[in-house]
């Protein structure tokens, strides 16, 4: 027999308003969990983004003994210019940190009163070959024990800290929205099985006239694409909905620089919406194409 479009859209439309409840479940539950993907994906774009900046630009601070002597303070610069691992370094004296704590300080000039240059540290603004987070870490370490030296500082920490909890944020995430995608296909699976069993009657005739099974199984897979399209265009209109909400939740980039660039750009969320689109075409016809695989001789 041949297939004819309006055949298919008259069956698929009839299948979907037959079982009403259970196909606005399987769509809720589609939608459901693929806002949960995307979210994940959005919170790891977010971090790589964010790493990629700091380490990019990532440098550690040499904090000197506000009473180190003229040998020790040459004694380190000369380290640091001798050190193929460092590309360039700034050094700060007591004046300019005084300066730079009067910036930040600026609100509270009670603070600042009580502050004289003579007790601020000097310290040398170190900028390494290499941005890799171990790399850097080795180097604070080395320098660390550098006589003169007070204490070596760096944003290493808090990169780690920012990539270990996304990577934990994004496998729970992943783990409950793999746990409602298997529910969302049991759920679509269930639909097209209880159509099939609602129209048992017909396929048999079907089936005695000379269908095949492909012309019986079309607009049963295609019930389920549709469940499952419909799901992602939930799950992608909750996605960019959220996305002006998740930047609003992060705190002020003036205040943690960190997060500056945390929400993924235009690009990102293309890609995103499109892993979305395909997750729901999966989901859609795998619970569709198991179902009708096995419950079509009925």
């Amino acid at each position: 027999m041949a297939l004819r479009l309006d055949y298919v859209a008259r069956e698929t439309g009839s299948n979907l308003f037959r079982n009403i409840t259970i196909t606005l479940a399987s769509v809720m539950t589609v939608a459901v969990s693929l806002a949960l993907v995307g979210a994940s994906l959005m919170l790891r774009s977010g971090v790589e983004d964010a790493t990629a900046r700091w380490q990019g630009g990532i440098e550690f601070i040499v904090f000197l003994n506000p009473e180190a002597t003229p040998d020790q303070v040459d004694a380190v610069r000369g380290d640091l210019e001798e050190d193929p691992q460092v590309a360039s370094h700034t050094f700060v004296d007591q004046q300019a940190a005084f300066e730079e704590f009067k910036e930040l300080f600026g609100d509270s000039p009670e603070m600042v009163e009580s502050v004289t240059p003579e007790i601020l540290p000097p310290s040398f603004r170190v900028v390494p070959t290499e941005k890799d987070a171990e790399v850097v870490s080795a180097l604070t370490d080395q320098y660390q024990t550098k006589p003169g030296v007070k204490e070596v500082v760096s944003a290493t920490d808090t990169i780690r800290l920012v990539q270990n909890l996304s990577e934990k944020l994004t496998v729970g995430m992943f783990l409950v929205a793999v746990f409602l995608l298997g529910a969302a296909g049991l759920l679509i699976l269930n639909t097209i099985r209880m159509a099939m069993y609602a129209r048992r009657r017909e396929i048999e005739v079907m089936k005695l006239v000379g269908a095949t099974n492909w012309f019986i199984r079309v607009p049963f897979m295609v019930e389920g694409l549709i469940q499952g399209v419909l799901g992602a265009a939930l799950a992608i209109g909750a996605v960019a909905v959220f996305r002006p909400f998740f930047d609003n939740l992060l705190p002020p980039p003036e205040e943690f620089p960190i997060f500056s660039n945390f929400v993924p750009d235009s690009a990102d969320m293309l890609v995103i919406y499109l892993l979305l689109a395909f997750g729901g075409c999966v989901v859609g016809t795998v619970g569709a194409g198991v179902a009708v695989t096995r419950f079509l001789d009925v």
